[in-house]
């Protein structure tokens, strides 16, 4: 058997924000989330941070917040204050470059209702013709503080999931 015993699979994503409460509306106003708790602020007077966190052993962790979005995993959010923090949000290009999927059934309405809410959508939505994601239509959009979020719609599924529909995980399927 190979991987890490007893997986269950994935429970939140955990991303750093320069505000959690602008981040928490957008999440819960804009996209449909949910929040659990917040809590904060935290911070150490030894080396805990670095030892458990990876962050700098002064940062303070001003505020967290826990989100549920739906059928897929929870969003764990951070506010961190240190000196010399990095603010610009990597590009997709970059190591530690990311993006967060929403998964919606009418891509085109997701489109026009996040346009009507102010949000910057990059591009417009491309639907996939052929290869292992045949079907798949998607599109970039932005957060309020630059944060790519992506939109993807396969109301059919993919060409991969037709084929074997456990090949990928989908909250349509969930």
């Amino acid at each position: 058997m190979s991987g890490l015993p007893g997986l269950a699979g994935a429970e939140h994503v955990g991303f750093t924000v320069p505000d959690v409460d602008e981040a928490v509306r957008f999440f819960t106003d804009v996209i449909g989330c949910t929040k659990a708790y917040e809590i904060g602020p935290f911070q150490a007077d030894d080396d805990w941070m670095h030892r458990q966190l990876g962050v700098h052993p002064r940062a303070v962790l001003r505020k967290l917040a826990m989100l549920r979005c739906q059928n897929g995993p929870n969003f764990e959010i951070f506010e961190y204050e240190i000196a010399g923090q990095v603010t610009t949000p990597p590009a997709n290009s970059d190591v530690g470059g990311n993006h967060l999927a929403f998964c919606v059934g009418d891509i085109v309405a997701a489109v026009a209702y996040l346009k009507a809410n102010g949000v910057t959508v990059q591009g417009d939505v491309v639907t996939m013709q052929d290869g292992p994601s045949k079907g798949l239509s998607w599109v970039y959009f932005l957060a309020p503080w630059g944060m790519q979020l992506e939109l993807v719609s396969a109301p059919d599924g993919q060409a991969v999931t037709q084929k074997d529909p456990g090949a990928l995980w989908s909250p349509q399927r969930a």
